[in-house]
């Protein structure tokens, strides 16, 4: 049952307590068998990815099984309802539409004295996209993690994603796949997906940028292999935060909070209100849904262990928590939200009034749902098209602009103890008056 708390002190510990929700002693053994798991993979290749399929996926697979056929990829359309078909596109249209705003733009500037500065992007050569299995589906993941490595204009993507029951990839995330234009499609999970798109296998070439969330083990062998890829972020169990009013409908809060539960049973479902009306109605509503709910036994250990209500005296203290628990998701269910923004500063997205609900930005409203967890949007943004580019600096000094700054070089260079560096520009500096000696 969600619990209401009153006091300011006591809700500042229990989201605290929350947001370090995954900060176990079990973290330290789960490593271990993560670090095993990505040396066997480096080491074996192929052969460590049907092992450990087998192992943990309970999945007996061939080398030829791990890439998903031409065959199964087309056969894949005749799975899904032509409604589910016209979803996903509808969903490809506006999520490509919105991270085409959000490219990059190489610039070059001229300065004075002939010098030339500006910024290059490029896309990595390869990306590699993890889309989670287990207890549902995700082909938004998909379409999320594809369609801005499709607009950076990276030239390879592949997915891994777990394999099911006799093998099989759900359809819906091989239509997605093919929406977004990807072809590349494994079946494999857990953190030996992660080690060989690292690492590469005899079937699995490297990348260079791994992205997508999953379970700890999958977030563990991600944190492991940075550095030698890329990485997105480390995403934590998900979580909603909900400032409401008295405007607010409760059946509404009610769903948007078990929509965050039944992800996962360490998922965080948050109600931040000043009206204590509202806050039992609320408390009464979940319960009310839950009866019959078709994934109740996740749902309720999620709200039993991370559900809180907190009836606080004002929006302005709501924000202020809101604030120093830095939400995934945080909905502003308020009659002025443009209004309450304006005191949020940490907050992964956010959805304003109460007709937008978290599932219109999970689905088809165009920002990335792939966002930072566990406080970190304090710090962190969504994932975007900047998640697959890189920028070279661009410098070109002419022999005029190198002799303007040859001293001011000079002095830095001796003040580090670093005479090499002096001597490029002095050697260059004598050999320009050398040349306008008669």
């Amino acid at each position: 049952m969600l619990r209401i708390i009153t006091q300011r002190s006591e809700a500042r510990t229990e989201l605290r307590r929350i947001c370090d929700r995954t900060h176990d002693d079990q973290v330290v053994h789960k490593e271990a068998t993560v670090r095993e798991v990505l040396q066997s993979v480096k080491r074996q290749g192929d052969r460590a990815l049907l092992h450990y399929t087998e192992e943990f996926d309970r999945q007996l697979l061939k080398p030829e099984d791990l890439r998903v056929s031409g065959s199964e990829l087309d056969a894949a359309y005749q799975q899904v309802s032509k409604e589910l078909l016209n979803a996903i596109r509808l969903a490809c249209h506006n999520i490509e539409a919105f991270h085409r705003q959000r490219v990059p733009k190489s610039w070059v500037q001229f300065g004075d004295h002939e010098v030339v500065l500006g910024k290059r992007y490029t896309p990595v050569d390869r990306a590699g996209l993890y889309v989670p299995g287990g207890r549902a589906a995700y082909p938004s993941t998909v379409l999320m993690n594809a369609i801005p490595a499709k607009v950076a204009k990276v030239p390879q993507v592949a997915v891994v994603t777990p394999p099911g029951p006799n093998k099989a990839i759900n359809a819906a995330v091989l239509v997605a796949a093919q929406e977004a234009g990807v072809q590349e499609i494994y079946r494999v999970g857990g953190a030996q997906a992660i080690a060989a798109l690292a690492y590469g296998t005899e079937t699995i070439p490297k990348v260079d940028v791994i992205t997508g969330p999953g379970n700890i083990y999958v977030t563990l062998a991600k944190k492991l292999v940075y550095g030698t890829v890329g990485i997105d972020s480390l995403a934590g169990p998900s979580e909603v935060l909900i400032i409401a009013d008295s405007t607010a409908n409760p059946a509404h809060v009610a769903a948007d909070l078990l929509a965050q539960a039944e992800h996962d049973p360490l998922a965080a479902a948050i109600l931040l209100t000043p009206d204590s009306g509202l806050a039992r109605q609320v408390v009464a509503e979940v319960e009310k849904q839950l009866i019959n709910h078709p994934r109740s036994l996740l749902t309720e250990k999620a709200i039993a262990h991370y559900g809180l209500v907190v009836i606080v005296d004002s929006l302005s203290t709501a924000a202020e928590l809101s604030n120093e628990f830095a939400p995934e998701h945080l909905e502003l269910e308020v009659a002025d939200p443009w209004s309450l923004i304006e005191e949020i500063r940490h907050a992964g997205a956010i959805f304003l009034g109460c007709s937008t609900p978290e599932a219109v930005g999970d689905y088809l409203a165009g920002p990335n749902h792939t966002l930072p967890t566990s406080g970190s949007a304090r710090y962190a943004s969504a994932l975007g098209v900047e998640t697959f580019m890189k920028s070279s600096s661009l410098i070109q000094y002419s022999p005029a602009a190198l002799h303007q700054v040859a001293g001011a070089i000079d002095v830095l260079a001796q003040a580090e103890g670093l005479p090499s560096h002096a001597d490029s520009v002095r050697l260059r500096m004598q050999d320009m008056r050398d040349e306008e000696l008669p």
